[in-house]
Order: C-alpha cells, then structure tokens, then sequence
C-alpha cells in the first residue's frame, strides 16, 4: 500500500507540475524551443562525425598506401579511395607492373578515372577491387569482357527509369559514358556499357561507383583519341591508370617504400592514415564550433530555465502556501520544481533528437546530390544517449536554486506575503 501511495502522489506531483509548466506558455515555448536547438546542435554533430569517422576507417580498410600523380597527397586520397574529389593525374602502367613486382607489395589494385554517367564515376579496376570491400551482388554478377560494367547500389538507384516498376532489375541495360567527371562532357556514343550485376548495398565507396574492367576504360579513349593505327598502337604502347591502391607485405614497407617512390620515380605515394587524420583535424574545427554553438544555446537555456523557476516561486506564493497547509512537506515544494524542469527536459530531448536527426538527413540528402559521402539521419549511435542526460543535468542545474529557495521558504512567510 505504502508503495502504491508513493506512486500516487508521485504521479500527482508530476501532473501539477505539467499544469505549472504551460501556465506560461510563451515562456515554456521559448524554454523548450532554446533547449532543444542546442540538443539538436549536439545531436548533429554526434551523428555527422560518428558516421564520417566510420566511413573514412570502412573505405580505408586493406589500403596501406596510394599511389598517383605528382600533387596534394590529400587530393590524391579523396580522389583514389573516397571519389570525391578530381584525379592528381595519370601515371604510367609500366610503373605500376614494375610496383607490383616490388618485394615490399603484397598487393596493387590499378584504378582508372576520367568517365562519369548521370554524376556517377565509371572506375576501371579489375575484381580485387570488389574483394577488397567484400562486395555481393543484389542481381547479375561480376563484368567478364570490356564495355560491362557493374552497378553499386546508389548508383543503380539514381539510374533506375522513373517508367520502370520498383525493383526492376537493370541487368542487361546500357547506358553510354561521358568523357569527365561532373557530367556534360563528350559522350562515348560508339562504346556503350551492358550492365551486368548491381552491387548489394556496403556503405563504402562502392555504393557511388559504376564499376567495370580497366580495359574498358582503355578501349574507350584510345578509340577516340587515336586519328590512325598507329596512333592506337602507340596509346596501347603507353598505357595509363589513375591510382594505383596498395596493400604492403610487411610493416617495413611503411618506413622506405613512401620514400622510394616518392624520390625515385615520377608518381606520388600518399599515406591514407596519415591525409585522413589532417582531414579529420580540418573537419574537427567545424564540428567544434557546431559543438560550441550548441554548448551556447544550453547554456542560455539553463539560464532562462532559472530565471522563470526563480520568477515561478515568487508568482506562486500563494499556491505554495497552500501545499504546506495541507501537508506538503519543503521536499515536495522543491520536488514540484525539480518535475517543471524535467518535464522541460524531456520534452526537449525529443524534439531536439528527433530535429538533430531531421537535420543529419537534409544534410546526407546534399551530399548525396553532390556525389559525397554517405551520411543519414536514420542511423542511431550509442553517444546519443547522452542527450537526454545532458538535458537532464542542463534543467536540474537550472532548478536547484529555485527548489532550494522553496524548501527552505516558511509557511509563515508565505501566509505573512502580501
């Protein structure tokens, strides 16, 4: 019975509480709406950093080092490993044979750039590349001969026909490349790709690319490049990829094989850990002036919590006194405060989280237009549940005074008020 009647005047408590809340609606609203932008705040930027770091470390996954053109190492990673950027170059693939020859290389996965279709890349590579992410196939299979090519998911969903039902399968459709990355170059009118199999979603790099064989991407420029035979000959003679990634056969390999490249012969080898960590620190200093912002916004809103709980005792005076007479003890005077303000928390908590992840998602939806990387606002990590603590401890700093103040206020004084 004991318990029952705990939970009964707990439940009382609280419902008053609610009533006190919205007896000033404007004030409440801006309280709510104050707490909750900064939540949102921090709720983005948990999720857009969580969800980077964890696509920078999956699509870096098996690559020791890149190797390409003379240029930014930083550019060379976005372009090879994320595709987000333009290529540093060509680079010849005699050089790249001879680096897979190399003691030092366990592996070299050549990729070639240049072409693009409706914004997506066409990357030339051959199947250790879908290894290397450990890709399946939604439909078809993997490309046999030149000029087939293979659909990553977002892809084969931006390519789908609005006229076509759901979940038609594009295998056996063609399409024709153009010449650039960004889309309205020259298209390849004589050389159209047959898709062959669509990748099943991974949350890589894959998803974005439209991949087929190196010797496609070759087959394509140098019959458009060439005026003659000899000219075809001579293209074929001096063939070049883009990038080259390579994974090291020993952890030697890391302290001399940069070096020699990068001395020795005319291509650039860039270290993924290394660009990535200055990327991650130039992106650090926009998230933390996000982080900041939403640190500001709680502030001010605990501060305003205060100052209309403190302005809540003072206007209730008489309410207050009324309690006591009836037998409220000061702890359920303060207590009474201490529920306005987690009400106000919790309200906000929701509507903050449920905002940060609105906003995550417009967010993934830009860079998706753009070609970037994947971001979405229906992913949950595990350091969002410290948002409603925050909130919590952001209304319990801004009641204790107020409760304070009405625990220890006399029941005389408040009858003795004017």
């Amino acid at each position: 019975m004991n318990g029952q009647s705990s939970l009964g005047r707990a439940a009382a408590l609280a419902r008053l509480a609610w009533q006190y809340l919205w007896a000033r609606p404007l004030t409440a609203v801006l309280n709510w709406l104050m707490l909750s932008l900064g939540l949102a705040a921090v709720t983005l930027v948990l999720l857009v950093s969580t969800q980077l770091d964890r696509a920078f470390e999956r699509d870096l996954q098996g690559i020791d080092l890149v190797v390409g053109a003379k240029g930014s190492p930083l550019q060379l990673i976005l372009s090879g490993v994320f595709h987000i950027d333009v290529p540093t170059g060509n680079i010849p693939l005699r050089e790249v044979e001879a680096l897979a020859q190399h003691p030092m290389v366990a592996q070299v996965i050549p990729l070639s750039l240049g072409d693009s279709y409706q914004g997506f890349r066409i990357v030339g590579t051959t199947p250790d590349y879908l290894a290397l992410y450990g890709a399946q196939f939604a439909q078809g299979q993997s490309w046999q001969q030149p000029l087939q090519a293979v659909l990553g998911a977002a892809a084969a969903r931006g390519l789908q026909r609005p006229d076509l039902p759901a979940g038609t399968s594009l295998v056996g459709a063609t399409f024709i490349g153009t010449h650039g990355l960004g889309g309205g170059g020259h298209a390849h009118g004589d050389h159209p790709y047959t898709v062959t199999g669509v990748l099943a979603p991974c949350g890589c790099a894959l998803d974005r690319l439209i991949l087929t064989s190196t010797e496609s991407v070759w087959a394509v420029h140098e019959t458009h490049m060439a005026t003659d035979a000899e000219d075809l000959a001579l293209l074929r003679a001096e063939r070049e990829v883009t990038v080259a990634l390579v994974r090291y056969r020993t952890p030697m390999a890391a302290v001399s094989l940069p070096r020699q490249i990068n001395s020795q012969t005319e291509m650039q080898a860039a270290a993924p850990a290394l660009e990535v960590t200055r990327l991650l620190r130039l992106l650090g200093v926009g998230a933390d002036v996000l982080r900041a912002f939403g640190v500001v916004l709680l502030a001010v809103a605990a501060l305003s919590v205060f100052i209309a709980l403190w302005n809540a005792v003072r206007e209730r005076r008489a309410d207050l006194a009324l309690l006591r007479m009836l037998g409220a003890p000061p702890t359920r005077i303060a207590g009474l405060l201490l529920a306005e303000a987690l009400w106000l928390a919790v309200l906000s908590s929701g509507f903050g989280l449920l905002l940060g992840h609105a906003l995550t998602e417009v967010l993934g939806q830009v860079l998706a237009a753009q070609g970037l990387l994947t971001v979405t606002g229906w992913a949950w990590v595990p350091e969002q549940a410290a948002v409603p603590l925050m909130a919590t401890g952001v209304a319990v700093v801004a009641a204790l005074l107020p409760a304070l103040q009405a625990y220890r206020t006399d029941v005389g004084d408040l009858l003795g008020a004017p």
